[in-house]
């Protein structure tokens, strides 16, 4: 790895922490913990109530830990688990009225904190660098899996 490559890597790391730390601001408020509010969000953005073990895996975590998340937002009437009618051993997921709320909240924020994070480019400059990432993004998809 050269210079220019070791200063894109730390780059991307240091932005990455500092929107993270701007967006758990976003959540904490609305009473739920940054990743629960990664699970809402994840299973708001399924066009079907998906299977708890689905979100897991997009999640990259084990079912337990998100049974973990899952338990205190269905008890805050943000989530409901339902029977899979293809699979009574499976659970399916899906958004509350409540939590389709709060899903609505949470964009709002993210696109205003967005918005504020990338005002310094202007909006062809702000196209291009989202052409650039996801060109790296698709590479990196396209490697096969370590495993």
């Amino acid at each position: 790895m050269d210079d220019l490559d070791g200063e894109l890597l730390e780059t991307l790391r240091s932005l990455q922490q500092r929107l993270r730390r701007r967006s758990h601001g976003d959540v904490e408020d609305l009473g739920i913990t940054p990743a629960q509010g990664h699970v809402l969000r994840v299973v708001g953005r399924c066009p079907h109530p998906p299977r708890m073990g689905e979100v897991a895996a997009r999640l990259r975590i084990a079912p337990r830990s998100l049974t973990d998340l899952v338990d205190p937002l269905e008890e805050a009437g943000l989530l409901r688990r339902t029977p899979d009618p293809g699979n009574r051993r499976s659970l399916l997921l899906e958004p509350t009225p409540a939590g389709h709320g709060v899903l609505a909240e949470l964009g709002r924020r993210s696109r205003a904190s967005a918005a504020g994070a990338f005002a310094v480019l202007a909006p062809a400059d702000r196209r291009r660098l989202l052409e650039l990432l996801r060109r790296v993004e698709q590479a990196l998809a396209d490697e096969p899996e370590d495993g």
